[in-house]
C-alpha cells in the first residue's frame, strides 16, 4: 500500500505523554517526524524514538513574526516549528510537505456515506495524487470528521475555504506561516486572496481532538489562561474585509465569509498542462476489510451489499 510521497511534520509541544497523532502515524505505518523545542527534546526521544524527533532551531522562534506588539512575553504557537518543517522540505528538495497537528486521533476514508477508519497511509498519498493534478492548489488537506457525519449525501470535497491541522503544503508559496494564533487560517486567506485554490476534502477526514480537551499544545500556552477572544480578535485585525467576531457555543469565534473565494473565476481548479486522466476509478489498494467484530446491522448489512459478508463471523445477527 502507497504511503504519502512528500514528508510528514508534526509541531508538538507539552504532550510527550500524549503522542496522539505520532501513534495514528505509527499504526498506518506512515514516517513522520516530530518538531519540538530544545528542553523537550529527550522527552519526546523516549515517546517516539530520538531518530524521529527534531529540535527546532532558535533562530525561527525569535525571527517569527507574531502579528502583535507582545513579543516573547507570551508563546508564540506552532507557527515556528511550521516554517522550520518548510524550510527543511525545501532543504531536502521536496515540492510539497505535510504539516499535521499532534493531537489528531484517527484517519477515515469517507465511503458509502461512512467514516471508515484507514489502517494505511494510502488516504495521504490519495490525497496527495489528487492534488498534483492541478497547477494553482497552494494547500489541501482532510475535514474534522465531526462535521462530515454518516449517513448524509456530500461532496468528495469543498473549494477553496480554510484547511486545518493537517495539511499538504506547496512548497513554492511565496508566504511563511506567520501570526501568534490562526496562522491556519491566515496562510488559506493569504492563499485565496491571491488567486490560488484550497482543497477540503470530505472523501478523507481526520479524527482531531476537540480544541482544549488535551493537556499541553495551545491549550495550555494559551486557551486554558485567555480563552479564545484574543485569537478571534487578532484573525479580525489581520483579515477585516473577510472576517467578524461571534458569540457560539458559549465562547468567542471568528467567522469567515470565503463565499468571493468559492465563486471567483480565478480560485477555480485547473488541471496540470501534463495531467491524462486515467480510464477507470484507482482505490490505490484501499479496500473495506473487517478487523473487528461488527455489531452495528447497519455495518453488517453494508458488507453484505458491498459483497463483503464472507468477512462477518457467522455467529453474529
Amino acid at each position: 500500500m502507497p504511503n504519502p510521497r512528500f514528508p510528514v511534520f508534526i509541531a508538538s509541544k507539552g504532550r510527550w505523554q500524549h503522542p496522539i497523532t505520532m501513534r495514528a502515524l505509527d499504526a498506518m505505518q506512515v514516517p513522520y517526524r516530530v518538531i519540538v523545542e530544545e528542553a523537550e527534546a529527550s522527552f519526546y526521544a523516549l515517546a517516539v524514538g530520538s531518530d524521529r524527533v527534531l529540535v527546532l532551531p532558535k533562530r525561527y522562534q525569535d525571527e517569527y513574526e507574531t502579528c502583535d506588539e507582545l513579543g516573547d512575553t507570551k508563546s508564540k504557537g506552532p507557527g515556528p516549528a511550521r516554517n522550520y518543517a518548510w524550510d527543511l522540505s525545501v532543504e531536502e528538495g521536496y515540492p510539497w510537505h505535510w504539516v499535521m497537528d499532534d493531537n489528531i486521533r484517527y484517519f477515515y476514508r469517507r465511503n458509502y456515506q461512512r467514516r471508515l477508519h484507514a489502517t494505511t497511509g494510502t488516504v495521504l498519498h490519495a490525497m496527495e495524487e489528487f492534488t498534483l493534478r492541478y497547477e494553482n492548489i497552494a494547500l489541501a488537506g482532510p475535514q474534522y470528521d465531526k462535521f462530515v457525519p454518516d449517513l448524509q449525501n456530500g461532496p468528495p470535497f469543498i473549494l477553496n475555504t480554510r484547511i486545518y491541522s493537517c495539511i499538504l503544503v506547496r512548497n513554492d508559496l511565496p508566504y511563511r506561516w506567520r501570526g501568534r494564533y490562526n496562522e491556519d487560517t491566515d496562510l488559506s486567506l493569504r492563499a485565496l486572496k491571491d488567486g490560488w485554490a484550497t482543497v477540503c476534502f470530505h472523501a478523507f477526514l481526520q479524527g482531531k481532538i476537540t480544541t482544549q480537551t488535551l493537556a499541553g499544545g495551545n491549550t495550555d500556552e494559551f486557551y486554558s489562561r485567555e480563552g479564545t477572544l484574543p485569537k478571534s480578535r487578532m484573525l479580525v485585525r489581520m483579515h477585516p474585509d473577510v472576517a467578524r467576531l461571534v458569540w457560539r457555543y458559549g465562547r468567542w469565534h471568528h467567522q469567515v465569509n470565503y463565499r468571493s473565494f468559492q465563486h471567483a473565476a480565478r480560485n477555480q481548479l485547473r488541471f496540470r498542462p501534463d495531467y491524462v486522466p486515467e480510464a477507470e476509478p484507482n482505490e490505490m489498494g484501499m479496500d473495506l476489510k473487517v478487523v473487528k467484530d461488527v455489531t452495528s446491522r447497519r455495518v453488517r448489512k453494508l458488507l453484505r451489499d458491498t459483497g463483503r459478508g464472507d468477512q462477518l463471523a457467522e455467529t453474529k445477527p
